[in-house]
């Protein structure tokens, strides 16, 4: 081969103070209590049947799953989803890897979202030291103690930091241990101390605007939030400190996280709001597992269950709930609603701005309660 990889250690990286930060914390920031903008009486039918499944849920203490993309919280729906897991309307949230790197961002720097093709012609999009340093120190640190990628980076910001242990006692745990399943993290954990710098004891990482991370109240009240990233999808690659291993486990603790949710479903709810591709590909192999392992225990697959799906586009002008269109109708090929209704459960899909939805479907709850 004449290719050669290239070598991500000699990538320049800048501060975010030097980046045009597209949006702000304390702006986009939505009030749960303001009465939330009107959608179409079609999508507020459904936004009632939705919250009446989600009580219903609740009763029965199924799964409630939220699979949400970054816009979601980009478009100020934080303080809205806490007071949902407060009151137990949530039971577990999933996001892909753009998710937390503007979550992280709100919580520490107060502000997120760059111009991709102003940054990408100058080799500036998404070199950001602090982001991606952050985001693998809490990465790193979560996982010798068991922790999942949103479960990891939700303590992150929620507690201020992470205390690393010493590299001479890493190194000794390494080899009393080499093929425990700590030792890959341990040995992460030390090459990255070493190469970049990072002390051992406490690091402090003051995180002003927490309230803004999704994944730090999730932690706080005990929410599970998983994390499903691709290698190289997201900006915290395109840094010396990128280490696809870290990412990697992380993200595999978090599938078989969400599948523990997704044994619960049965007669529970799943809302996909905004995630086109990561949430039905996800959703659609942690349940054909779950589906496995109660066949082989003689059990019933998951059943009863109700998705709706929410997205801006128009669901391919085809009614889902006949069931998806021949191959030769352009809406066979919408993956966010095709994989949802082959799932078993009834979908149901809404043509709606996600933030809107959200906000509705929780003044919904809160006059049914």
């Amino acid at each position: 081969m004449t290719v050669r990889p290239l070598d991500l250690s000699r990538l320049r990286v800048f501060p975010l103070a030097e980046r045009v930060s597209l949006t702000r914390a304390d702006d986009i920031l939505i009030d749960p209590d303001t009465p939330p903008k009107p959608c179409s009486e079609g999508n507020a039918a459904l936004v009632r049947e939705c919250a009446g499944r989600i009580i219903d849920a609740q009763r029965r203490r199924a799964s409630v799953m939220l699979i949400y993309g970054a816009h979601l919280l980009r478009n100020g729906t934080a303080r809205i989803l806490e007071r949902m897991m407060a009151r137990g309307w949530l039971t577990h949230l999933a996001t892909n890897g753009a998710g937390t790197i503007h979550d992280w961002e709100y919580a520490w720097f107060g502000a997120s979202t760059e111009s991709v093709e102003m940054g990408v012609a100058g080799g500036k999009f998404g070199t950001w030291h602090e982001t991606a340093t952050n985001i693998h120190l809490a990465l790193m640190a979560g996982a010798l103690d068991g922790l999942g990628y949103g479960q990891a980076l939700g303590r992150f910001i929620l507690e201020d930091g992470a205390s690393l242990p010493d590299p001479e006692e890493l190194t000794r745990l390494i080899a009393a241990d080499p093929g425990g399943s700590l030792a890959g993290p341990r040995v992460e954990l030390l090459r990255a101390m070493r190469d970049h710098g990072w002390p051992s004891g406490r690091i402090d990482i003051t995180h002003r605007w927490k309230y803004a991370s999704i994944l730090a109240q999730a932690y706080r009240h005990g929410i599970p939030v998983t994390v499903h990233p691709g290698i190289g999808y997201d900006i915290i690659s395109n840094h010396p400190v990128f280490s696809g291993a870290a990412i990697g486990r992380a993200g595999e603790w978090d599938f078989k996280l969400f599948g523990g949710s997704v044994e619960g479903l049965d007669g529970g709810v799943v809302l996909s709001v905004g995630s086109a591709i990561m949430g039905p590909q996800v959703f659609e192999k942690s349940l054909s597992c779950v589906n496995n392992l109660r066949c082989q225990a003689g059990r019933d697959v998951v059943r009863d269950h109700t998705i709706f799906v929410v997205d801006l586009q128009d669901g391919g002008n085809w009614d889902w709930t006949k069931g998806e269109p021949p191959k030769t109708n352009p809406a066979y090929y919408l993956r966010f609603c095709k994989s949802y209704s082959r799932m078993g459960g009834a979908m149901h899909y809404l043509q709606c701005d996600n933030a809107t939805f959200v906000h509705q479907l929780y003044h919904e709850l809160c006059s049914t309660r």
